[in-house]
């Protein structure tokens, strides 16, 4: 019992982290620009993509390769796509950034199918197998079986989602990102390079997302064109139920999204006498989400937000 308690626990940190490093880049635009980014989910997918092409380009076979270079072919692929979302940012979403709040979601739907249906014509649309970054041995952990992939997946996770707190605040860059997030024209009135606060939000998002997805893709050890639809929606989830906007929310809500999944996947067949498989785990966690927002519609850390104060940000 104790051993299977251990195992489930392991997974559901492996999950929540790889969806906290997705949410994180929704709750970080939204909290600046108060923008649902939908074609996030993308740059979870292109990180696998990235580093698979990284891989297949320096490296060939993984098995020969050393923890240097696949340290290397992992930041690489990260930054690049960081890249990415910085310059998908200044040509989709900058010329948008006065207009009404649904002009910039639907350009970001339009950038979302545009990376999958580029994806799908330079690498096909079936799924392809992915080497894992991880070495696959198995430790035994007081009867439960945890792996070195699993490892190695929270380690990467949790260092990244530490560096991104240490940014937001304890850096220079963390202060201006903060201001802009507070009021775009009082931070302009200080002297503030709004632009570059922006364009940080949309490096550092997709960075952690492309992150993300090679540690999904190292865990299952499959990517696909379309990968980031669903998981990125699962993230979305994770940030409004955490709090959309608050750093702190987004980790929580996906690791009680991943432990709700895995409790779920687990108990479900068990509770209902077989009648619920572990299909039903996905409506289990969205009926969860359903009541927190009825109960606490800012999510559990979000910050309520009126009327009122939205206008004192827009006109001050």
């Amino acid at each position: 019992m104790l051993g299977t308690i251990i195992q489930q626990t392991v997974n559901a940190l492996t999950i929540g982290s790889i969806y906290a490093l997705i949410a994180l880049g929704y709750t970080m635009v939204y909290g600046v620009l108060r923008m649902i980014n939908f074609a996030h989910g993308e740059m979870f997918m292109l990180g696998a993509y990235a580093a698979f092409l990284g891989l297949s380009i320096f490296i060939g076979d993984i098995g020969g390769a050393g923890a240097f270079a696949l340290t290397a072919i992992f930041f690489g692929a990260v930054i690049a796509v960081g890249l990415v979302g910085v310059g998908i940012e200044r040509i989709a979403y900058k010329p948008l950034r006065n207009s009404t709040r649904l002009a910039p979601m639907l350009s970001s739907l339009g950038v979302s199918l545009s990376l999958v249906t580029g994806i799908q014509i330079l690498a096909g649309p079936q799924p392809v197998g992915f080497p894992s970054f991880f070495p696959a041995t198995r430790l035994d952990v007081l009867g439960g079986t945890v792996t070195l992939v699993q490892i190695g997946i929270l380690i990467a996770a949790f260092v990244l989602m530490f560096g991104l707190y240490m940014l937001v605040n304890r850096s220079r860059a963390g202060i201006i990102v903060r201001a802009v997030s507070e009021s775009r024209p009082t931070a302009q009135l200080l002297g503030i390079n709004v632009n570059l606060a922006i364009s940080l939000v949309f490096f550092s998002g997709p960075l952690l997302g492309a992150a993300g997805g090679i540690l999904y893709a190292s865990y299952y050890g499959i990517m696909s064109p379309s990968m980031g639809a669903v998981i990125g929606l699962k993230a979305f989830t994770a940030a409004i139920l955490g709090g959309i906007g608050s750093i702190p929310g987004a980790m929580l809500g996906s690791f009680i999204l991943a432990f709700v999944e895995v409790a779920g996947t687990a108990l479900l067949p068990i509770v209902s006498g077989g009648i619920l498989g572990t299909e039903y785990r996905d409506v289990l966690s969205f009926t969860i989400l359903i009541l927190v927002l009825l109960v606490r519609p800012a999510g559990i850390l979000g910050t309520p937000v009126s009327e009122e104060s939205m206008v004192y940000k827009r006109e001050f």
